[in-house]
């Protein structure tokens, strides 16, 4: 005997599925989280080999320089570290503010977004909050 208890009296686990009364098979608790787990992992892989970076969209250089406009006088303009509505918030411009536009990129369905800079700040802004200035 090992410490009072015998070999033969250790319950022994065997890995069967589990088969209802119809011959249906069903998963335990553990089966369903871990695919659960894969399915999540799967389909988040999917969306992220399928998402367009902002790098990879098609843009133009303008090269110009243009003001803040369309923003109420209390607001800011919030400058974002991509070119997205759901981006960080890298800083903010306020109305009426001159900014150098370096770039903008084409966005479907929606307005462009903007490369600008003024003075250290630098980031992205959505274009129809821009007015080009004439040279």
């Amino acid at each position: 005997m090992n410490g009072g208890v015998s070999q033969s009296s250790k319950p022994r686990v065997h890995a069967v599925p589990m088969i209802d009364v119809q011959g249906d098979r069903h998963m335990t608790k553990a089966q369903e989280k871990v695919l659960v787990a894969a399915l999540c992992g799967a389909v988040m892989t999917a969306a992220a080999a399928f998402a367009v970076q902002p790098a990879m969209a098609a843009g133009y250089t303008v090269e110009t320089p243009a003001r803040v406009s369309g923003v109420a006088g209390w607001d800011n303009l919030n400058v974002r570290k991509w070119p997205a509505s759901y981006s960080q918030q890298t800083g903010f411009l306020t109305p009426g503010a001159q900014v150098w536009v370096e770039r903008c990129i084409e966005v479907r369905n929606s307005s462009d977004w903007c490369l600008v800079q003024r003075n250290s700040t630098k980031g992205w802004v959505n274009s129809r909050f821009l007015t080009p200035l004439s040279n």
